[in-house]
């Protein structure tokens, strides 16, 4: 019976935001179908801070105390070091912005592992990007607060009035009748709403076989360029994925232009 490929999620705590590891697990998950070791570096205030979040995703704390600027990157690197050299897995993710782990990704990449990067976008550096098989940003998503709702002032009390002038005053102030109220028609039911446009049959098998790109978050082309051609959706290993994604320009956005390196899911539009 063989062992199922075991996948290992290492998260710099002090470096993402929480919205960016909740995304982050999400799209882990999504790929890959489970996670199997889940560790967060970061210190005592970081582990307090978010302990609630911790417990809910099922994440071990690894606390480190702060000796240096770079002593959570360095304990990280070394925990990494240390389980895949005891229990060898297929895939290892680093969510981090931080450039400092291109050494690790390349020793664990010699070990046989498929390293695949999550950064903050905004946060992280071009030169990051490369050493790994395949990279993502993700935005951080800020939590809306409710609006406060102002409490009505108290209206003030009238004051008394002599019983002459109040007696005037109610005359004057009383509701006039009411006039005769005409049968009304009933009002026309609204139209339905329009159906929003269907996608091209070519996009719809290009989402199957990259389900991570309905987000709209960017992707890595080569990392989708692999998932068509899992799909045999791209036919050979030379067949460009930009080159087909240009025909919808329409559902998908590539960048930079000239040299496309990432790619984003626009939504449903009209073609």
């Amino acid at each position: 019976m063989s062992t199922p490929a075991t996948v290992m999620l290492f998260i710099d705590a002090d470096n993402v935001s929480t919205s960016v590891i909740d995304q982050a697990m999400t799209r882990v998950l999504a790929e890959q179908g489970a996670i199997h070791v889940r560790r967060a570096h970061c210190t005592a205030e970081t582990a307090l801070k978010h302990q609630q979040f911790f417990k809910r995703h099922s994440i071990r704390p690894i606390v480190n105390l702060s000796t240096g600027k770079n002593a959570t990157d360095i304990a990280l690197a070394v925990d990494a070091i240390d389980l895949v050299a005891a229990q060898p897995p297929a895939v290892v993710v680093i969510v981090s912005s931080d450039s400092d782990f291109a050494p690790l990704v390349i020793r664990l990449r010699e070990k046989g592992c498929r390293v695949l990067g999550i950064g903050q976008l905004g946060k992280t550096g071009e030169d990051s990007r490369g050493v790994y098989d395949g990279f993502v940003d993700l935005e951080h998503l800020k939590a809306r607060v409710a609006p406060k709702i102002a409490t009505p002032a108290a209206a003030p009390r009238p004051r008394a009035r002599a019983p002459a002038v109040a007696a005037v005053a109610a005359r004057a102030l009383a509701p006039a009748p009411a006039p005769a109220r005409l049968p009304m028609r009933a009002a026309a039911p609204p139209p339905p709403p329009a159906a929003p446009p269907a996608l091209p049959p070519e996009v719809m098998s290009i989402l199957q076989a990259v389900p991570a790109l309905r987000n709209g978050a960017a992707m890595q082309l080569n990392e989708v360029g692999e998932a068509l051609r899992k799909h045999e959706i791209l036919k050979s290993k030379s067949a460009s994925p930009s080159r087909l994604l240009k025909r919808f320009e329409a559902h998908f956005e590539l960048a930079p232009a000239d040299k496309p390196r990432t790619v984003r899911f626009r939504g449903v539009r009209p073609v």
